[in-house]
This record gives structure tokens, C-alpha cells and sequence, in this order.
């Protein structure tokens, strides 16, 4: 089953406010990586645009991670649900690095779209937070 299709039925299958919060802000962190990415396209070409949806995956797939992980902890006890959180958290991490390890060996990566891609897919969270 495809990360997409997890995240669809995610949204699907969500009976509670929280979950349902959670699925649009992943919809609009995909949605801000592929604005950046078309932008910085049009402004540095295929480096810029490469570099740009590298670092908004490197926010995405971490993010995706810790709300699967918390998703599957719905309706667990209390202690559960926590350990679930903290190991989302802690894996979330984790998989952040790695991901900054990888994208770094790949060669001609620029620096600035790619923080600029990652710092655009994060502060979706700043707005779903100001929104509210």
C-alpha cells in the first residue's frame, strides 16, 4: 500500500477532529512543497526545483511517519499512546537526519532552495496553529 493511499484513507477512515486536522495538515504540506518546488523551478531551473523537493520531503516523510505511528495508537491506554508519541518523536528525528544524510551525498544539491523547501513544508504547522 502506497504512502498516498495510507494518507487518503487516513483522511477517509477519520472519525475524530484531531486526525482529520492532522491529514489537512499533511494535504498542505504537500500542496506548499509543490508550490516551492514549481517556483524555485521557474526561478533556478531543475537544481533549484530538485533541491526544493528534497528538502520539503525531508519535512514530509518524517512528519507522514509520527502521524501513522500516532494513528495507530488511537484508542490504546494512555501509557501506550505516549510511548507511541515518544517513539514517533524520537523516529521522526531519526528519519530527518537520515534523510539530510542522503540528500547531501547527492551531487549539484544547492543549499538555499533546499532549506527553503524544507522551512516552507514546516511552517504549514505554524499556520494550521494561527489558523485554529
Amino acid at each position: 500500500m502506497s504512502i498516498i493511499h495510507k494518507l487518503l484513507c487516513l483522511e477517509s477512515s477519520v472519525t475524530s477532529r484531531k486526525l482529520s486536522t492532522v491529514s489537512k495538515i499533511l494535504s498542505y504540506q504537500l500542496l506548499i512543497i509543490l508550490v516551492m518546488t514549481a517556483g524555485l523551478a521557474g526561478y533556478g531551473g531543475a537544481n533549484y526545483a530538485m533541491s526544493s523537493a528534497l528538502g520539503g520531503v525531508a519535512a514530509f516523510v518524517p512528519n507522514l511517519y509520527f502521524a501513522l505511528r500516532i494513528h495507530k495508537a488511537a484508542g490504546l491506554p494512555a501509557r501506550k499512546v505516549m510511548n507511541s508519541f515518544y517513539a514517533g518523536e524520537s523516529g521522526k528525528l531519526i528519519l530527518t537526519a537520515a534523510l539530510f544524510v542522503l540528500i547531501f551525498k547527492i551531487p549539484n544539491i544547492k543549499i538555499l532552495p533546499l532549506l527553503i523547501g524544507y522551512i516552507a513544508a514546516l511552517s504549514v504547522f505554524w499556520f494550521a496553529l494561527l489558523m485554529r
